[in-house]
Parts: C-alpha cells; sequence; structure tokens
C-alpha cells in the first residue's frame, strides 16, 4: 500500500468532504493502520457491502473478484449508478448496456 493509488484518492475525497467505504480482500488491516482513525473511513466485509448506500464505485484495485462482478446488483445498490475504473478492469459496453454510467480512467 505504500505507493497505492487509493491513498491519493481517499485524501482528495476526504478533502472534499466525502465519506468512504472502502473494501480490500487483502490489504484492508494495513489500510486501517495507514489511514487512521477517521470517523469518515468504513471499512466493509465484503465487495458488495461496500456499495450499500454509495453514490458511487471507484475501483482501484484489480484482484481476480472484481473480475467478474454482477452489474445488475451493482446497479441496484449505488445512489447514483455510475463506476469510476481506475484499473480498466471491464469493456466499456459491459457495464453500461447494465445502465450503469462507467468511466475507464485513462481509456477513451
Amino acid at each position: 500500500m505504500r505507493e497505492a493509488p487509493s491513498l491519493v484518492l481517499i485524501a482528495d475525497l476526504l478533502a472534499r468532504g466525502a465519506s468512504i467505504r472502502a473494501y480490500d480482500p487483502v490489504a484492508t488491516h494495513e489500510a486501517q493502520r495507514i489511514l487512521g482513525d477517521n470517523p469518515r473511513i468504513s471499512y466493509a466485509a465484503t465487495p458488495m457491502a461496500a456499495l450499500d448506500g454509495a453514490d458511487a464505485l471507484a475501483i482501484v484495485t484489480e484482484w481476480k473478484e472484481f473480475r467478474s462482478p454482477d452489474f445488475d446488483a451493482i446497479k441496484a445498490k449505488l445512489k447514483t449508478p455510475v463506476i469510476f475504473d481506475g484499473r480498466n478492469l471491464y469493456d466499456p459496453a459491459t457495464p453500461r448496456k447494465a445502465g450503469l454510467e462507467y468511466f475507464a480512467i485513462g481509456r477513451l
């Protein structure tokens, strides 16, 4: 996590007043150590639990469990059906077909 892009994104979002609900299957404990006890950061036990009531989904890691999501379920959980994908995990047509706004960072 030393140079993880998620740390930059979290810092920027917090500076703008956002609350964060994060999930990582491996790095949660390290993230908690690095980010400290911030009341605007919570950690979910599952990927779908991280989406409960969320305004948007930001993907900043490419763990295998994120490779084949249920886009319909993601859309149902999000307040605003939008995904910002910093790892370009998906063919843009797939989440868009499910009715999600999809932004593949660095891809046209």
